[in-house]
């Protein structure tokens, strides 16, 4: 069987499915511990060692995994959430547990690079906790977390065509199947320029609001 147009565009509409949805949920977890990562540590705005030291394990604990291992390791879990360990919504679930600790490091990492000085300004107005956080600290990190950002959607891209090793659909799904095991070599090249352009212009266009923001 020949692979015709509409399947690469199936498949690249199923990546693309993957990852905005993950990105999406990915954020939503990641970007709330970046912040209790920074907040919560030695001498922070809100020191909480203990509760540091619980969710900095827990990162670190998920980061340090294999995404073809974890992919396999929490299908039980997958089951359980989507009725099934196979396809595009199956491969989403991997990959929110892959990227969210992934996505709360670079925001930690983020928000650690801004000058103390602004926490100091803050303080001295009489911000609270939550202004501080909200008017001061992610204002002026906004740069570093696009970048950030950016590096952890192009992350996202490659584990995304990893998950077609068990069937998780997509660009990877289609070049295992048809590029490697029926060696069709000019699906493996379309798949990968596919992906390349995708990263190249996901990254370029990073990097040009990362830029804009931090002028202003």
């Amino acid at each position: 069987m020949l692979v015709n147009y509409s399947d690469i565009w199936t498949a690249f509409l199923q990546t693309m499915t993957m990852v905005s949805v993950s990105l999406l949920f990915s954020t939503l977890i990641g970007l709330p511990l970046g912040i209790l990562l920074v907040v919560t540590r030695k001498g922070a705005l809100l020191e909480n060692v203990p509760l540091f030291t619980f969710f900095n394990s827990i990162v670190n604990i998920f980061r340090s995994i294999p995404f073809i291992i974890l992919l396999v390791a929490i299908i039980p879990l997958t089951r359980l959430i989507v009725q099934t360990s196979i396809g595009t919504e199956a491969a989403i679930v991997p990959l929110v547990f892959y990227a969210a600790p992934y996505m709360a490091r670079l925001i930690d990492s983020s928000l650690l690079e801004v000058d103390k000085g602004v926490l100091e300004a803050a303080e001295a107005m009489g911000a609270t906790p939550f202004q501080t956080i909200f008017r001061f600290l992610l204002p002026e990190a906004l740069g570093s977390l696009i970048l950030n950002l950016t590096i952890a959607t192009v992350g996202l891209i490659g584990a995304s065509a990893m998950a077609g090793a068990i069937g998780g659909g997509g660009l990877g799904d289609l070049a295992i199947t048809y590029g490697y095991q029926r060696f069709d070599t000019k699906v493996m090249i379309i798949t990968v320029g596919i992906l390349v352009i995708l990263v190249q212009g996901l990254q370029t266009t990073g990097n040009i609001v990362a830029r804009k923001i931090r002028r202003h």
